[in-house]
């Protein structure tokens, strides 16, 4: 069965051959919050080094990748099932991407694609505005803001493809994209 893919399209078809790959894998230490900082922060500043002529691109690449990167890796290990999570990572025209594969049970999935629903039914920065408004007066813990300010905020373009395998075990796919500064050769 083919993916069922939400966002864009030609994002999730996106072939990422040249870049960094990293498996962050389950173990004697537990895949946790703190791994997906590490991991972030890694990429990040991988990622940036062509931008280290210019201090300010060098700090706007660094920390625009570093935050892309994080929320995602903190979704995947939020959200997963027991095992791997791959990361790839990559720049070219212009733009950085990352795409993020890890394994959701099928109620995780339905809620996900819901939201997705919902979020590509609406304009992010309202959608953004109403998280925080809801999020003001509830006792929640604030979550959802992480999404609609990649979307709203950094204008990021992203996919999420599901891919079942069994009720249990579906493969998501995040792929998103943000724009980078131009190289500078001075």
């Amino acid at each position: 069965m083919a993916p069922r893919v939400y966002g864009i399209e030609s994002l999730a078809g996106l072939r990422l051959d040249v870049g960094t790959r990293l498996t962050l894998s389950d173990g004697p230490l537990q895949l946790g919050w703190k791994h997906s900082g590490m991991t972030s922060d890694f990429i990040a500043e991988v990622m940036a080094l062509p931008y280290s002529r210019s201090r300010k691109d060098y700090k706007q690449a660094h920390h625009d990748i570093g935050y892309l990167s994080n929320e995602l890796i903190e979704n995947a290990v939020k959200f997963r099932q027991p095992g791997e999570i791959l990361v790839e990572a990559s720049i070219f025209d212009d733009s950085f991407f990352i795409r993020v594969k890890n394994t959701i049970d099928g109620a995780t999935a339905a809620r996900f694609q819901q939201l997705l629903h919902h979020i590509q039914s609406k304009n992010a920065g309202e959608l953004l505005l109403e998280q925080i408004e809801n999020n003001a007066i509830s006792a929640g813990n604030g979550s959802g803001l992480g999404l609609l300010t990649l979307l709203s905020d950094y204008d990021a373009k992203m996919a999420w493809a599901f891919e079942e395998r069994d009720d249990q075990h579906i493969i998501l796919t995040t792929t998103a994209a943000v724009a980078m500064p131009p190289f500078s050769n001075q």
